[in-house]
């Protein structure tokens, strides 16, 4: 009845030992704060331990961290939080997190709004070729997340590595940080990418001399972003 439940929020835990040691050597922790979110039933939790100087887990399931919480109660860098780790202000270095689908396009406006190192994030197939897509298959997260990082495709991870097995394989993804990106930056592109086909004439309003009339979804990442800091001046 429990793993049920647990289905029904989206969570599938990893269960593959192998994939979970390619994570954390991906991740590259030594002597750095490592945030989690998402501690589950904790696979990556103590691997990311023995070499960071401090592991910071997050999870939101009451059930899952105090089953975390009694198993690695001897680990003494490790810090286990009982919260909804995307309303969470903490400091760290490295981010690393298997998000939920449901979850994933917040975690990564939350992401690219923070000062880090680099992160290591694993995803739904689908939210994956997302987040990678170009031209007219871009989405506002997309143009976002490669304004705000460098991101690498590390490898897939086939669905028969969870429990309870999803429908679609997984992705482990890597950012290196650019820039820190404002909220409102954030805000003003999905506002933009939420009239992508109407002609540029709709931003005349915002008082911006824009000659040509081409779409947002005919425009580079670059010029997007270019309009939306000229929206929130």
């Amino acid at each position: 009845q429990k793993m049920t439940k647990k289905k029904r929020l989206g969570q599938h835990f990893l269960i593959s030992g192998t994939v979970a040691k390619k994570i954390v050597d991906v991740a590259n922790v030594k002597n750095k704060t490592v945030l989690e979110i998402g501690t589950g039933k904790g696979i990556l939790t103590p691997l990311l331990c023995e070499n960071a100087k401090k592991v910071i887990s997050i999870e939101k399931d009451k059930s899952l961290y105090e089953y975390t919480k009694e198993k690695f109660c001897k680990i003494s860098n490790l810090a286990l939080i009982h919260a909804d780790g995307f309303r969470t202000d903490t400091k760290f270095t490295v981010f690393v997190s298997n998000l939920p689908y449901s979850q994933s396009r917040k975690a990564i406006e939350w992401l690219i709004q923070k000062r880090y190192l680099h992160a290591v994030i694993m995803v739904q197939r689908e939210f994956a070729d997302k987040l990678l897509a170009s031209g007219k298959e871009r989405s506002a997260v997309s143009v976002l997340a490669s304004y705000a990082a460098k991101i690498e495709s590390i490898m897939e991870v086939n669905k028969n590595n969870f429990l309870p097995k999803p429908k679609v394989d997984s992705v482990v993804l890597r950012f290196a940080r650019k820039k820190t990106v404002p909220k409102k930056l954030i805000f003003a592109v999905n506002k933009l990418f939420s009239q992508r086909r109407k002609k540029l004439s709709i931003l005349k309003k915002h008082h911006l001399d824009i000659a040509h009339d081409k779409r947002i979804d005919e425009l580079s990442g670059d010029e997007i972003i270019k309009i939306a800091k000229k929206i929130i001046r």
